[in-house]
């Protein structure tokens, strides 16, 4: 645990030093709080204490977010060659990759806590649904950290940053999209399972206030199978 801790805070600093982690939260808090006060639906007039505007718009941000600072987390380490001298450290592939995922998640989660502001706002204008509130947020938790973890896959397989972004937006659109698009356009066994595979079904389950076991589920399948598989690719790469 010391050693994935060491690598997390390593990279932490890494976003904070090259001023990335800054810009992503800049940012992140401009988008979210323009299109939710602002530009899709002005609360304080419509008078509905809600923040499903909120989950929307940070469902789709987070989607392009997230692979812009995953690119690089392994795809430029395999570049330059640093991952071997890392791996040179009493610390193995898996404990590279979770202390990578880790340092992702942590600073999504800090984006995310600066818009608590939102929810205090919210509760001020009228009743709230304080439940469907704190589900959304973990249901933005779950989706980020899957986000994460095919990130860091994506960047696991290339020498390239831009191919790992864009690697990891394809896969991200596949879960994302393509699998619900397919679920409505066919029934039977195949149409539960699309419908099953995406993202925007279990997501839309819990920000809506139900919590159920096979979204929790769904999504920790995709975490473990995204970290697995980098470390995999990882351990490949280096015999």
């Amino acid at each position: 645990m010391r050693q994935i801790w060491i690598i997390c805070k390593r990279e932490l600093n890494s976003f904070f030093d090259s001023l990335m982690a800054y810009v992503m939260l800049i940012a992140f808090l401009g988008f979210s709080g323009f299109f939710t006060w602002i530009y899709v639906a002005d609360v304080f007039f419509i008078g509905q204490a809600s923040l499903q505007v909120f989950f929307g718009i940070s469902y789709w941000t987070l989607f392009f977010f997230i692979p812009a600072l995953t690119m690089g987390q392994l795809a430029e380490e395999n570049r330059s060659g640093t991952i071997e001298l890392l791996l040179t450290k009493p610390v193995d592939n898996m404990q590279v990759v979770i202390g990578k995922f880790l340092s992702t998640l942590i600073l999504i989660s800090l984006a995310l806590a600066f818009t608590l502001p939102y929810y205090i706002t919210i509760a001020n204008i009228g009743p709230v649904d304080h439940g469907a509130v704190i589900s959304g947020y973990i249901g933005l938790i779950l989706l980020s950290a899957s986000y994460i973890s095919i990130g860091i896959f994506a960047s696991s397989v290339s020498k390239n940053q831009i191919v790992g972004f864009l690697l990891a937006l394809f896969i991200g659109i596949l879960f994302q999209w393509v699998f619900g698009t397919v679920a409505t356009s066919i029934s039977g066994f195949f149409g539960e399972l699309f419908n099953f595979l995406s993202l925007q079904t279990h997501f839309d389950s819990i920000s809506r206030g139900v919590i159920d076991s096979k979204d929790i589920i769904y999504f920790l399948s995709i975490i473990v199978f995204g970290l697995v598989a980098s470390s995999t690719i990882m351990a490949k790469r280096n015999n």
